[in-house]
């Protein structure tokens, strides 16, 4: 019977939902219903021009500065979204934890190709770090699907540059590895939004070659990298039937491995994107709340 393995709380909307939601001839209309919905009536959002791209600010109430704040960025495997489809989530964030959150619209691929997107987020980073409300001690990065990836990539080139020092990072399904979209030994009938072949295309477009090739940047493909030591601490947050399932389990066990605190919540049931697709289920709500009590615990140790 189709949806005995979801969620009860996702059985539903599951049965409605694409297997995979991208590819190149899908491209164009999936951007231009993208941009339509980031034009649609919402709560004023302060947007900076940083570099080449810009940052959409959300603030809390009120509140005693300096504050610690979050670098976000948003999901669409590389090749499509933007960062005003994310507001929703950020202004939680910034509402619920008393941070800032910046949400970068980094280019996408294949136009702009790795490291462009990944450069664009450490820009927004290092103008981030420098604002004067912001407690530099008290910097976190974010994401969501390959808006994780580039948030663990971006932990990996902070470390390596040595010019920020994180203090967090939360990764919600990231997209992590490459050579995921080589497999052929996954059963696809419960993937929902991002199987096998769009995962191909997103990681082709990033790469600029087929994905799985023996050289690949861990900057690019983050399960790539042998050294995963002195990262910040992590929150990893994954369905069991998320393409991204194993890759991101095995991450989290490397990072711990490594000496890296990481908290990992799999969410039996639940997949791709689930949490965006119903943001009300309590299946939803749940998985939100761990983020915020992982990134609200994780900022308030440096507080003084």
């Amino acid at each position: 019977m189709v949806g005995e393995g979801f969620h009860p709380d996702l059985r539903r909307i599951a049965r409605w939902l694409p297997h995979g939601a991208i590819s190149e001839r899908t491209l164009k209309p999936i951007r231009m219903l993208s941009g339509l919905q980031s034009k649609l009536p919402s709560r004023p959002v302060e947007v900076r021009g940083v570099s080449a791209v810009s940052v959409r600010v959300h603030r809390p109430s009120p509140a005693k500065e300096p504050l610690p704040a979050m670098l976000w960025m948003h999901g669409g495997g590389y090749v499509m979204g933007t960062a005003a489809q994310d507001d929703a989530v950020c202004r939680r964030f910034s509402q619920d934890l008393g941070i800032i959150v910046a949400a970068v619209d980094y280019r996408l691929a294949p136009e702009q190709r790795f490291p462009v997107p990944l450069h664009d987020c450490y820009d927004a980073l290092h103008w981030l770090v420098h604002q004067p409300e912001v407690d530099s001690a008290r910097i976190a990065v974010g994401g969501a699907s390959a808006g994780g990836g580039l948030a663990a990539a971006l932990a990996v080139l902070a470390r390596q540059r040595g010019e920020v020092q994180l203090a967090f990072q939360l990764l919600a399904y990231p997209m992590l590895d490459d050579r995921t979209a080589t497999r052929l030994d996954l059963d696809e009938a419960s993937f929902r939004l991002w199987n096998t072949k769009a995962n191909r295309f997103g990681w082709q477009s990033y790469l600029g070659h087929p994905p799985g090739q023996v050289e690949v940047s861990g900057l690019a493909a983050p399960a790539r990298l042998d050294n995963l030591a002195h990262l910040p601490p992590a929150w990893i947050g994954v369905g069991t039937l998320d393409l991204f399932h194993q890759e991101d389990v095995a991450y989290a066990r490397r990072l711990k491995a490594a000496g890296v605190p990481c908290e990992l919540d799999v969410v039996n049931g639940a997949f791709h994107g689930f949490d965006l697709i119903r943001p009300k289920a309590r299946v939803s709500q749940a998985f939100r709340s761990a983020q915020l009590a992982a990134l609200g615990a994780a900022l308030r140790q440096g507080e003084t």
